[in-house]
């Protein structure tokens, strides 16, 4: 009989905790709240959320499950560069060729880490991905039409953390941080696969991947929905006269928002005139880099300590790296 791991359940005690207390400590002072038009603000929100993402979770669970079923595992250890500049280089342009949401890019990485991609270069294609790509660029253009500079410094700032970060991760980091649950998934699927034929093997894993991640992706829309209904929006402006605190407010409400990278930009334009450039930068890069809801999925595949140095080489890479291209903003 296997044990559940505190780690384990900590993605899902984490969320719990803070809707108990939000319940029994801070909801009974704002009753409210309770209001019909809260409450269709706030399923309006979730189902936006949840319909937006749904289809990338399950894009990348079948682009998972096609590269479990029918690509060899040497085949990608030939594709990818034996030095590690050349591997990073390749793992951006692999956000091109494949233009995948942050939502569905999870499972991908766990099937291609599996098949013999590096954990650096993996790391550069989760970071690089969801941006650099030309559904990405012309959103971000359109929304940002009048300033279009902004669209060119999100691809260029993107493009360069990621980097940093999978060269960081290079020098840094020897052994694998998976998750041994997550090893011993990947196997059991191999070797389900072996019957009922290919087609049976790929949506039987893709089944198993949706719901590994889906349940992650519910949590983090529920919680960003309560966010968005209940926020208090009236200092606003009063932040963003602050240069510190307009980049810490946005990049935090990045995270908080949970945005697609395909449309995140029309929400940060509405921002244009509150906020410097510079956060706005921060918003769009933050965002599909590092979210709640993906969080929450790379905390389930990568061991804690792990992922928590990663998300701290995402915040102050992004942080360093927006307040530096703010000058030429």
């Amino acid at each position: 009989m296997t044990t559940l791991s505190p780690f384990k359940i900590l993605p899902l005690l984490l969320p719990t905790a803070f809707l108990i207390i939000l319940g029994v400590l801070w909801l009974p002072h704002h009753l409210e709240l309770l209001d019909n038009a809260y409450i269709d603000t706030f399923k309006t929100a979730f189902i936006g959320i949840l319909l937006e993402a749904l289809p990338f979770v399950l894009a990348g669970a079948l682009l998972s499950s096609l590269l479990q079923v029918f690509v060899p595992d040497e085949m990608i250890s030939r594709w990818i560069p034996r030095r590690p500049v050349p591997a990073i280089l390749f793992a951006c342009l692999l956000g091109i060729l494949f233009p995948v949401c942050e939502c569905g890019m999870i499972p991908l990485v766990r099937r291609l880490i599996h098949k013999g991609m590096p954990l650096y270069v993996a790391i550069v294609f989760i970071l690089a991905g969801p941006i650099l790509n030309p559904v990405v660029y012309g959103a971000t253009l359109t929304a940002f039409r009048s300033h279009p500079e902004l669209a060119h410094a999100r691809m260029g700032l993107a493009f360069s953390v990621s980097c940093i970060i999978g060269l960081i991760i290079y020098a840094t980091v020897k052994k694998s941080p998976i998750r041994l649950s997550v090893q011993r998934e990947s196997e059991d699927t191999h070797h389900r696969s072996t019957r009922g034929g290919r087609l049976a093997s790929v949506f039987v894993h893709t089944s198993d991947e949706f719901f590994e991640m889906g349940k992650y992706l519910i949590i983090g829309c529920l919680l960003t929905s309560a966010i968005q209904t209940f926020m208090v929006r009236d200092s606003l402006i009063a932040i963003g006269d602050k240069p510190l605190g307009s980049y810490l407010f946005m990049m935090g409400l990045a995270f908080i928002l949970s945005l697609c990278s395909t449309s995140d930009a029309f929400v940060a334009s509405t921002f244009l005139h509150t906020f410097p450039a510079g956060s706005l930068l921060a918003f769009m890069v933050l965002g599909p880099m590092l979210d709640f809801k993906n969080s929450l999925m790379l905390l389930a595949l990568f061991k804690t300590k792990f992922a928590l140095y990663l998300f701290f080489l995402i915040f102050s890479g992004v942080f360093i790296g927006a307040v530096l291209v703010s000058v030429w903003l």
